[in-house]
């Protein structure tokens, strides 16, 4: 009983000393409460349907952050882990009749494997080359698709596909939920040992290896994790919209998740969150207008080239650094106004 009391008083410690005392991590505590109640308070379907869209499409550009951004390895193609997720569990689903909650876990895990396999022949590309080399991994798997029309659906894709809970309210927390849980686990994973040898790598490579670092098995790493995660957010969104096709391969997409990155600040993972939260809903609230209806993508192009002059290391690391300052001396974060660092106590002016 006394052990039950105190877990409480624990969380609230942790609360306060972790979270707290810094503006940023206050603003995404305040966000996933607002994303959580949201529904309490506006139950309107189409919101729900927008956010939950915008949750699905946050893992994915997260996913790509955790290559590109920690690593370097700037993929082109990243719609190839998206669209495999996508219709190894729309096909699933459809030729064997399993349910989606048992789909989309071997759809993830297809993205994974595929990931690795993407990786073996990008290991001795760099820059332009091997962003090139992954932009045409989703068009052969396009092709490949079109040339067996009657197992894939060809040009329409797989439609009538079971979403993994019937409710809209139920799809919603399903997405949010495990938006939250991922871009966490994300996080700590580019916070960790093995993330600091992915920036490692982005920095200097032959270092890396003079340092006695296989750099192939973590790049390796990087790319199986993306894809891990990537597929997972392709899955979820074939069973969200019911339909599995071509258009979770294009191009487009694998450039989306391209300016999400950038947009929101590479090597940050919550920089394309915020950036597909900001982006997304943005371009959906035009379209309901008439007057932009047409011009809708030229304004967010507008907003995006607007961003990259201004904060060119993307909108989250800005603002960050206006209202936080990091401690010459132990490397902590503090609020802007503080003039001494709250661990060490040294001078931040």
């Amino acid at each position: 009983m006394r052990t039950l009391l105190a877990l409480p008083r624990r969380l609230w410690g942790n609360l306060k000393s972790e979270v707290l005392v810094l503006p940023s991590r206050i603003f995404v505590l305040a966000g996933c409460v607002v994303l959580l109640a949201l529904p309490l308070a506006w139950d309107d379907a189409y919101v729900l349907r927008i956010v939950t869209m915008t949750a699905i499409f946050a893992i994915y550009a997260a996913s790509w952050d955790l290559l590109a951004g920690y690593t370097g390895q700037v993929n082109f193609g990243h719609a190839l882990f998206f669209g495999i997720g996508a219709y190894t569990s729309a096909l699933l689903s459809h030729h064997l009749g399993l349910p989606p909650w048992l789909t989309v876990p071997i759809g993830s895990a297809a993205a994974m494997a595929a990931g690795f396999l993407a990786g073996i022949p990008c290991l001795r590309l760099r820059g332009s080359y091997l962003s090139l080399a992954t932009l045409a991994f989703p068009l052969i798997l396009t092709g490949l698709l079109f040339a067996f029309p009657g197992f894939s659906g060809g040009e329409l894709g797989i439609s009538g596909l079971k979403r993994v809970v019937a409710a809209p309210l139920a799809n919603y927390y399903l997405a949010v939920v495990l938006m939250l849980v991922l871009v966490f686990l994300m996080w700590k994973i580019g916070d960790s040992h093995t993330g600091l040898i992915f920036h490692a790598i982005r920095e200097d490579e032959v270092a890396c290896r003079a340092s006695g670092i296989n750099t192939t098995r973590y790049k390796l790493l990087a790319f199986a994790l993306s894809g891990l995660f990537a597929g997972v957010a392709g899955a979820l969104f074939a069973h969200f919209l019911r339909v599995a096709g071509p258009s979770s391969l294009e191009v487009a997409l694998s450039f989306q998740a391209v300016i999400w990155g950038v947009f929101g600040g590479a090597a940050t993972i919550y920089g394309p969150v915020i950036a597909v939260f900001t982006l997304y809903p943005l371009t959906e609230l035009l379209a309901s207008f008439e007057i932009f209806k047409q011009i809708r993508l030229l304004m967010s192009a507008v907003i995006v080239l607007l961003v990259l002059m201004f904060m060119p290391r993307g909108l989250a690391p800005w603002v960050r650094d206006k209202i936080e300052r990091v401690c010459p001396r132990c490397k902590n974060r503090n609020v802007y106004t503080r003039h001494s660092c709250r661990l060490c106590d040294a001078s931040l002016n």
